[in-house]
């Protein structure tokens, strides 16, 4: 058994590479291999959102707090809130974060393939964010 004490890990800010605005990360769970499932909890202030990315073996969101955004590529934009829970299948493109005027938080859990769990592409414009068609 091991136990991660609340506060025995620090908050971190991730890359600005691969988000936009002011976005906090806190690590849930990660594993050495061949464990391969992790977790955190992402906090977006008002605004705040991913670049678009994907994932080798695909993501869920559990949206704990606040209002949030995502997008698949070639979806309309869709608002998430606390309780939702989001699948985002094996290399779909997409985006989530904070809505313009509410804070989001949500638990993402996702799995590694050869050590990596993300594809990070583009930023997500303004004009993509602020699209709702």
């Amino acid at each position: 058994m091991d136990i991660k004490r609340c506060g025995s890990r620090p908050s971190t800010r991730p890359s600005a590479d691969y988000f936009t605005g002011a976005v906090r990360l806190d690590p849930l769970v990660e594993m050495a291999e061949p464990a391969r499932v992790r977790a955190a909890s992402v906090t977006f202030e008002p605004g705040a959102r991913t670049a678009w990315h994907t994932h080798p073996l695909g993501q869920s969101l559990i949206v704990t707090a606040g209002l949030g955004l995502a997008q698949s590529w070639g979806g309309p934009v869709q608002e998430i809130r606390p309780g939702d829970v989001i699948w985002f299948a094996p290399g779909e493109k997409h985006w989530h974060g904070a809505s313009p005027t509410t804070a989001m938080t949500h638990i993402a859990i996702q799995e590694a393939l050869d050590g990596k769990t993300a594809d990070w592409l583009e930023k997500v414009s303004d004009e993509q964010y602020a699209s709702r068609g």
